[in-house]
């Protein structure tokens, strides 16, 4: 029996083991350990003549796109969830951020896939200011009213927007993907996006949280996408909005890509699979081109070669 074919019963009772789990993590994980990422990022010596990219955890990836510092989907405090006075209830990290909220270099653009809370955290979003600029996705700006971001762009499929920074301008458009939006229960008309940027002739793709779906091979027609950011992990139970390792490498060689940087794992317990398993299944996945991998680890950066 494959992910997809699993009887309702079934993926019911997983779905309430996983909200068991998630409520006693959220009540009593308070004193165990972060994990220390396995390696630290040092933008202070990235070029601005290239692409480079550090994955800080889970989707948030630090990238240097020719001069034009981009984040995606920050999160970078030891929990997500919903904030109370002085504490977070939800999932813990198992491991902690490549770098913390104050180690960042300035940030010109924020780019948000989806409203949920460990894509969209507010706890980091409020530590940016006016100088960052945001994309996110249909119906999410009302989340930063309390923020002090104010350049905020909201982007459907098939729109696009071009970006000024003090480096120049940046071309972001929105595609489409197979997930959901909502925050919380009843907000369900949120939107959801995936994001190819585009800069001096060289392109990246931010796949944001999705499941399996056409839509990657779209991209092919925008030119060669030099990088893909991938989500691989949360797909047990969740294989319906999330896609597994050999589905994401699937989406990727369909957009074409030149090189995968595998996120969304080995940073929040969101799912069922072991701690390791995405990026196994990842890497076994492309055995046959791992020169393709541009990182395996939190922390980890990743330096498009020259050609």
């Amino acid at each position: 029996m494959n992910e997809t074919s699993r009887q309702p019963s079934y993926r019911n009772s997983r779905v309430l083991r996983w909200a068991s789990y998630l409520w006693r993590e959220a009540i009593f994980d308070s004193g165990r350990a972060i994990a220390p990422a396995f390696a630290k990022p040092n933008p202070a010596q990235w070029s601005d003549e290239r692409l480079t990219a550090a994955w800080l955890g889970h989707a948030t990836v630090l990238i240097n796109f020719f001069g034009v510092w981009i984040l995606t989907d920050p999160a970078l405090f030891a929990r997500v969830g919903v904030r109370l006075p002085r504490i977070t209830i939800g999932p813990k990290r198992l491991t902690a951020p490549a770098l913390t909220i104050n180690e960042l270099p300035g940030i010109d653009l924020v780019l948000l896939s989806h409203a949920h809370f460990d894509h969209f955290d507010l706890r980091t979003l409020h530590r940016f200011d006016s100088s960052t600029k945001v994309v996110t996705a249909p119906r999410t700006r009302n989340l930063l009213g309390w923020t002090r971001l104010r350049e905020v762009t909201e982007l459907r499929w098939g729109e696009s927007t071009s970006i000024s920074t003090r480096a120049g301008n940046i071309d972001v458009a929105a595609f489409r993907v197979l997930h959901w939006g909502s925050r919380m229960q009843h907000d369900d008309y949120r939107g959801y996006n995936g994001y190819l940027f585009e800069r001096n002739g060289h392109r990246i793709i931010f796949s944001g949280d999705t499941a399996r779906t056409d839509s990657f091979a779209e991209l092919r027609s925008r030119g060669r996408i030099d990088l893909a950011i991938m989500s691989i992990g949360c797909y047990n139970p969740w294989i319906r909005t999330h896609c597994n390792p050999e589905e994401a490498v699937q989406m990727a060689d369909a957009a074409g890509a030149r090189f995968l940087m595998p996120v969304h794992h080995q940073t929040f317990r969101l799912s069922f699979e072991p701690f390791r398993e995405p990026i196994e299944r990842f890497e076994l996945a492309l055995q046959r081109t791992p020169e393709r991998i541009a990182l395996r680890e939190i922390g980890e950066t990743f330096v498009l070669p020259i050609s």
